[in-house]
């Protein structure tokens, strides 16, 4: 019995907007977070075998136009940090 009272008497009450309940409150927004993520990243994955599937061609002018702008970044990024090596000049 006593041990059941000391238990009672760690939760808040009813009502009691207490730190316990404050961190449930963020537990539930960050499993909201990640379910919402998933249902995203699962969208992003089923477009993309649609785009695959029902046009291939063009899917692959997408992966071309996405490769050259990752190039495009990356010599950007070089010649910046060249310029920054050279003092900015």
């Amino acid at each position: 019995m006593r041990s059941s009272a000391i238990i009672d008497s760690a939760r808040p009450a009813a009502g009691d907007d207490g730190a316990a309940g404050q961190g449930n409150q963020r537990q539930g927004e960050a499993a909201m977070a990640v379910n919402a993520k998933k249902i995203v990243v699962y969208a992003l994955v089923v477009f993309a075998l649609y785009v695959i599937i029902t046009d291939p061609a063009k899917a692959a002018d997408y992966v071309q136009i996405g490769f050259q702008g990752i190039s495009d970044a990356a010599g950007a990024i070089g010649d910046f940090m060249t310029w920054a090596a050279n003092g900015g000049k």
